[in-house]
């Protein structure tokens, strides 16, 4: 929604003021222009990322639409669940877990939580890391050593997107330049026998390139870029969470210790507090 909004406010903020001081918003449409500076981008942006990097950008950018994946009600459900498997393999033990982790989707226990099934690389990293558990032969600093690469990987792989959108936004100036010059080279090209008032149409339109280019990078690419960024930040917090409740337990705190220690590292604006969090826990609803 904010993004929706943003978008009004940039675009009311450049062509309001404009229209009052008596222009025309058709001054600004030139098709062509607009087909030169979009189309170099796309071009470069296609050049230089392979095709799972384009995809995730573009789903990543529509995506701003929907807001995180993990609000204050979804962490709830994830503590829930990683308290319920804690709370499993302290009452009959790890291997308990071999029948959860090889087939989640069956599991008693991963279909009470609709979000984390519905989230494919969060039941994969789950799985993963309770099997390094099952199998008994890490100690506590190898397991959150092996856990911390595997999270900076998952992070530096969640913001490729989004540091290729802001490669984009960094050459849109550029290609706005471009569709410039080359309204110039038209303008050159008709000069002779041209009246003033085609002359001006031209450098208009030369000019307008270069404002595109500027508003889209500045208005609109590179915001898209850093709060695609920003949220790939925020959605790489649930896996922190995982990771420490499941240290945690290992080093041989109790479940409802290892879950407060996994809620601690939650942004304040979507963590819950601990008397909800309790109640979650002991299966009674949450106060509003």
């Amino acid at each position: 929604m904010l993004a929706i909004i943003g978008t009004v406010v940039v675009l009311a903020s450049v062509l309001v003021p404009f229209v009052l001081d008596g222009s025309s918003l058709l001054l600004l449409w030139h098709p062509l222009e607009i087909v030169i500076i979009c189309g170099a981008a796309l071009g470069a942006f296609l050049i230089s990322n392979p095709l799972k990097v384009v995809k995730d950008a573009f789903s990543g950018a529509l995506g701003l639409i929907k807001g995180p994946r993990y609000g204050r009600q979804e962490y709830i459900q994830l503590l829930k669940l990683i308290y319920d498997i804690l709370v499993m393999m302290r009452k009959d033990g790890v291997l308990a877990l071999e029948k959860h982790i090889e087939e989640p989707e069956k599991s008693d226990i991963f279909k009470k939580y609709p979000v984390v099934m519905g989230d494919h690389h969060m039941l994969e990293f789950i799985t993963d890391c309770l099997r390094l558990i099952s199998g008994g032969n890490l100690d506590p600093h190898e397991l959150e050593s092996l856990l911390e690469y595997e999270l900076e990987t998952h992070h530096h792989e969640a913001a490729e997107p989004a540091h290729a959108v802001q490669k984009v936004a960094d050459a849109l100036p550029g290609f706005g330049i471009v569709a410039a010059v080359l309204g110039i080279v038209t303008t050159m090209a008709h000069i002779e026998g041209a009246s003033t008032s085609e002359i001006g149409h031209h450098v208009g339109a030369a000019l307008v390139g270069t404002f595109l280019g500027i508003l889209v990078a500045y208005g609109f690419v590179g915001p898209i870029a850093a709060a695609m960024e920003g949220k790939a930040n925020e959605e790489g917090k649930a896996f922190e969470v995982v990771k420490m409740a499941l240290v945690a337990s290992v080093r041989g705190y109790p479940p409802p210790v290892a879950v407060e220690f996994a809620r601690k590292l939650l942004f304040s604006q979507v963590r819950p507090n601990f008397k909800d969090l309790e109640q979650a826990l002991r299966n009674k609803p949450a106060a509003s």
